[in-house]
């Protein structure tokens, strides 16, 4: 609530008529208090936008972040909300961050390291909600170079951890152990099931798992309050919830 006007203010800056603002094209992007704000000049940016971002926010007892406020070309790229966006070749491209990568390759081996005694089971059930959540927040970009290399170095974490729980132990015994088949994957980490061939029981979840849905814009006058668009907020919910069936696509 503490940056609503930011979006006028940002406009403002390069005057009121149509002609400047059509020539600035300055767009503002904003999640709670975070926000990035695109434009076609980096002068306007530096003289015009940012004194005036800095004032609006002054006039509610804010300042900026100096460590997160930065002007960058799009084909240098920058990080928002966990995720990277640049122009790679005159394509623009969104994927997730490599901070973000790295926080939650950070998490697992944290988790991993201090449930060195627990059992398998345990263990899967304290990973699988975080790569889960993980992988559905990056769904809509293209992650599926991110999800490999995520599913890639715990799966190697995890192998260390079976090795040390039994030192004395060959490597075909501790793959037997803590590892099963899951049709054409020998090498899953999950428990037995309860049938008496080497199939899987509970499973960790992998990150590749998740299907890549890109986004689909919702219509910009789009009003939740206004009856008149019900029917088309309705048929948006229910085509996002059939993602994934057959013959199912997003309503636009």
């Amino acid at each position: 609530m503490a940056l609503d006007g930011l979006e006028a203010a940002v406009h403002a800056s390069v005057g009121t008529s149509k002609l400047a603002r059509s020539k600035a094209q300055l767009n503002v992007v904003r999640y709670a208090d975070d926000f990035v704000v695109t434009g076609v000049s980096k002068d306007v940016l530096e003289s015009r936008v940012l004194p005036a971002v800095r004032q609006f926010m002054a006039a509610r007892g804010l300042e900026l972040s100096e460590e997160k406020t930065r002007i960058t070309n799009i084909a240098e790229g920058f990080d928002f909300l966990g995720q990277n966006v640049r122009k790679y070749g005159g394509k623009l491209l969104i994927k997730p961050a490599k901070k973000s990568i790295k926080s939650l390759l950070d998490k697992a081996r944290e988790v991993i390291k201090g449930n060195a005694s627990v059992t398998q089971e345990a263990l899967i059930r304290r990973l699988n909600p975080i790569i889960r959540g993980w992988a559905m927040y990056h769904r809509h970009v293209v992650a599926k170079a991110a999800f490999s290399t995520i599913d890639s170095h715990i799966w190697h974490l995890l192998w260390k951890w079976a090795r040390r729980r039994h030192p004395t132990k060959g490597a075909r015994w501790v793959r037997q152990r803590y590892f099963r088949r899951d049709g054409h994957r020998s090498w899953d980490f999950a428990t037995r099931s309860s049938t008496e061939d080497d199939t899987c029981g509970l499973q960790l979840f992998r990150a590749t798992t998740v299907a890549i849905q890109r986004h689909v814009k919702i219509r910009g006058l789009a009003n939740p309050f206004d009856p008149a668009w019900d029917l088309y907020l309705a048929r948006r919910r229910s085509a996002k919830r059939s993602v994934g069936l057959p013959g199912a696509t997003q309503w636009r």
